[in-house]
């Protein structure tokens, strides 16, 4: 067995079980070789958890790249099992760790190829549909995260967990993303707050990252796909009983339970 596949079983084994996942036997031994451990992953663990339907961008503001400590984005995948609707009820025990970050996520309306890169913002604007206020439910899985690396983290889907979407906003009708201002409120309390300019500057630039990544491995993304382009928060990590909801200015809210 390749290092690939064997790291890739690994984990997608401590996922099953929701086992914290200790330091790999042989890690990946950079990104690169992390993401070629993602792919792998995710063909084990698509009979579980269905098909992929979009992707997640870590590290995209200020503020999580210096909680995580690595200074750029990173992917991973979102599969169909894990979206739910605003006012889904899920069960804490369901993940190891539980955290949740506010985001903007956006589903496109037609396929970014590998051919049309490179990827600005402006171009990747165009192909999107629609806007959804979103809560990324993100996963702590590990017996001491801050101690896997990057590569590792990568390899695992950087924390991904699935998500929780508000109704979806027309391209037509959204405000200036740059000043969405999103609030994360606790059982009622406000705890956090940012701006989507908080996200590389804009959400467009998280989704440019996005597509310029995967057209650097021969892949593009498609039409009808979901992408969450980064938190606009600190992570919040929770326990069993809290209720979530995140408020973002122009483009709604969304909220969720955790028992």
């Amino acid at each position: 067995m390749g290092r690939i596949l064997a790291s890739a079983k690994a984990i997608a084994l401590a996922r099953r079980n929701r086992a914290p996942l200790a330091a790999l036997e042989r890690p990946p031994v950079d990104e690169a070789e992390g993401y070629q451990v993602q792919r792998a992953l995710h063909d084990l663990l698509l009979p579980h958890v269905g098909p992929l339907i979009g992707y997640k961008i870590g590290c995209t503001s200020q503020v999580m790249q210096e909680y995580i400590g690595i200074p750029h984005p990173c992917g991973g995948g979102v599969f169909q099992k894990g979206v739910h609707d605003s006012g889904a009820k899920l069960a804490a025990s369901n993940y190891v760790r539980l955290g949740v970050e506010c985001e903007i996520a956006v589903r496109l309306q037609r396929d970014l190829a590998a051919g049309e890169a490179p990827f600005t913002a402006e171009w990747v604007g165009e192909a999107v549909e629609a806007y959804h206020p979103a809560i990324e439910i993100v996963d702590d899985r590990y017996v001491q995260w801050e101690t896997m690396g990057a590569p590792t983290l990568i390899a695992d889907d950087f924390f991904a967990a699935g998500c929780v979407l508000g109704p979806s906003v027309p391209r037509s009708s959204v405000p200036d993303l740059k000043a969405v201002k999103g609030r994360a409120i606790l059982n009622g309390e406000e705890v956090s707050h940012g701006t989507g300019a908080d996200v590389l500057g804009h959400p467009h630039n998280a989704l440019a990252w996005l597509a310029n990544h995967l057209a650097a491995e021969g892949k593009g993304l498609h039409a009808g796909q979901l992408v969450l382009t980064g938190s606009l928060v600190k992570t919040l990590w929770l326990k069993a009983g809290d209720k979530v909801r995140m408020e973002l200015d122009g483009l709604g809210t969304v909220e969720a339970e955790f028992n």
